[in-house]
């Protein structure tokens, strides 16, 4: 076994030690001893080492995953020696590819002309661009001048991209301006919304995007980061509601069935975690938060959802994430020490 890998393993079974010796996960599955997280029907079990690859195939900070037709893996990640690492489901490397994406971000699925594709965005490379799933860059968009929002090129910073029922897009540029900009179904700019000056309508920090096709209205869901809220708008781009994840730092939002699950960065403070622990949450078809995986159980009053913490260390800046076909979870880490993405498995209720 390489000495990297060795090491790795070695110290996060003595994390998950001692993180089940803490008490700091919800509770421990009664068979193997892994941390369990989350609360009610929606608890996961984690499983140790999934995913951990030697020294050839390293991770810098890992941002998004995605779950292709035959059942590939796909993670992204900001290190130009491999921008893109493909697993099966068991954590074993299937491929690699990509160097030409130091600022790699937002990772999108879409299938055009019965092709699956991927949307990237690269913050650092101020563009955004299509790819095969072998990594051939179809079409790359710079930034959009058009809009007359920007002075260069280098106030662009887009961070995801999500897909319109019209066969356009929209582009999310959080870490920039915190403009929404819509392209139509040949990839031209269209307009903006958004925005990070002015009213409620407006975003700070713009860091997902989804459109909620399971909705009759099919409304575009966005994370305001900075504002610990999620805000919902027509598809041209009329705000209709702001739901408020209090402290938290919602990052994307990702469909599983008629629920949804968030990936905070982090909370507002403290518990048994520290600020640079972050959390999951599963939001029921009404958008109320019922259960938090990583944080304690979610408590309201009249109404309004209370503070959110992480109350264990199992997460650092949970990033990105996937549900597989399984209802198993991957989450992809920010800033974390180079750590691989951590799996957890749905606990049968």
């Amino acid at each position: 076994m390489n000495v990297d890998r060795r090491d790795f393993l070695l110290s996060l079974s003595s994390a998950m030690v001692a993180l089940s010796a803490r008490g700091l996960a919800q509770s421990q599955d009664a068979s193997t001893g892994a941390a369990v997280v989350g609360q009610g029907k929606y608890q996961w079990r984690v499983v140790p080492g999934w995913g951990v690859l030697d020294a050839e195939t390293p991770v810098k900070d890992c941002h998004a995953m995605i779950q292709v037709k035959d059942g590939r893996i796909f993670l992204l990640t900001n290190e130009t020696k491999n921008n893109v690492i493909i697993y099966d489901k068991a954590g074993k490397l299937l491929g690699k590819w990509g160097t030409e994406f130091p600022g790699a971000h937002g990772f999108t699925l879409a299938e055009e002309d019965g092709k699956e594709v991927f949307y990237i965005t690269d913050h650092d490379r101020h563009q955004f661009f299509k790819t095969t799933l072998d990594g051939k860059i179809l079409r790359t968009w710079d930034y959009p001048e058009k809009s007359g929002k920007y002075a260069n090129a280098g106030e662009f910073k887009p961070t995801h991209v999500a897909l319109a029922p019209d066969g356009g897009f929209f582009v999310v540029d959080g870490y920039g301006k915190s403009w929404c900009h819509r392209y139509d179904k040949k990839g031209e700019w269209v307009k903006c919304f958004g925005g990070d000056e002015g009213d409620g309508a407006n975003l700070a920090c713009a860091h997902g995007a989804w459109v909620d096709t399971r909705d009759p209205k099919k409304l575009l869901w966005i994370t305001s980061r900075s504002e610990s809220k999620l805000k919902r708008y027509t598809l041209d781009g009329k705000l209709v509601d702001i739901l408020e994840l209090t402290g938290a730092q919602p990052n994307f939002i990702v469909p599983f069935g008629d629920h949804t699950v968030i990936p905070c960065l982090r909370g507002n403070g403290a518990q048994n975690g520290s600020l640079e622990n972050g959390f999951l949450c599963v939001l029921d078809p009404e958008r109320k938060v019922i259960s938090n995986l990583a944080a304690p159980a979610p408590a309201y009053a009249d109404g309004k959802l209370g503070g959110l913490a992480a109350d264990t260390k199992l997460f650092t800046y949970p990033h990105g994430m996937l549900i597989d076909d399984d209802q198993s979870i991957y989450v992809a880490q920010w800033n974390s020490g180079r750590t691989y993405p951590i799996k957890l498995e749905r606990v049968k209720a």
